[in-house]
């Protein structure tokens, strides 16, 4: 799973491999401990247009879908399982055009050992972004009279499947990692053959944990309250 994650940069620092066309308003800040229901910046096609227009967009996350009752859903689904979505309501029909790429610079994980959980700060060897497969829904919330700015909710949730290798060994799933090259066709909302490119993303996000590194961190990543980037220094 994925329960914490980081983004050291903003906009388009993050982004420039994905070639974001619009940057929405009041993009979330850098931040070293997002913990579901915070803000985070994510991709998404915008089918509105032709050919669909790229977006960076505040999201908040823990999918909430369109049929919620009130978005506190939300709060258990911020992560999905990649071989259970066409079997999930909740899931189902944002996979078939709804489908997003969450920029991040790192993520955490907890290894089980004698001692306890112990915190790892998992990421790209060299530093470059790190891009998670996810999915996205609006909800309207029927509280709001119809011209409010906050009647409209756009939130994500982050996929997974079973960890590989040296990540296998801190815990049993990982982030589905999408590369640049992936990531036109996991974003394109016009596509037919969402099987095929959902089998192709979970084919291919092992060829990126190959590359990741990772190094024990600080206890205090457990804090969601604690925010800095000493949190992801190695634990001395």
């Amino acid at each position: 799973m994925c329960g914490r994650f980081v983004v050291a940069s903003a906009g388009s620092e993050l982004v420039g491999a994905l070639r974001v066309d619009v940057e929405g308003d009041d993009l979330p800040e850098p931040s070293y401990n997002i913990a579901p229901t915070s803000r985070v910046a994510i991709v998404l096609d915008s089918a509105k247009t032709e050919p669909p227009t790229r977006r960076l967009e505040p999201a908040r996350w823990g999918l909430v879908p369109s049929w919620a009752k009130d978005p506190k859903i939300g709060v258990r689904a911020f992560n999905a399982r990649s071989e259970e979505l066409e079997d999930k309501p909740m899931f189902r029909g944002a996979l078939q055009k709804r489908r997003a790429v969450v920029p991040a610079s790192g993520y955490y994980e907890w290894k089980t050992t004698d001692d306890g959980k112990i915190p790892h700060y998992i990421h790209s060897a060299d530093d470059s972004p790190l891009f998670f497969a996810g999915l996205y829904e609006w909800w309207k919330d029927p509280s709001k009279a119809e011209d409010a700015d906050d009647r409209w909710l756009l939130s994500f949730t982050i996929l997974t499947r079973d960890s590989i290798g040296r990540l296998g060994s801190i815990h049993d799933r990982m982030p589905l990692f999408v590369d640049a090259d992936h990531a036109d066709a996991w974003l394109d909302p016009t596509t037919e053959n969402v099987r095929d490119v959902l089998d192709a993303a979970i084919d291919a996000a092992p060829l990126v944990a190959e590359t990741l590194d990772d190094h024990v961190v600080s206890k205090a990543v457990g804090n969601v309250r604690n925010n800095s980037p000493e949190l992801i220094e190695p634990a001395g």
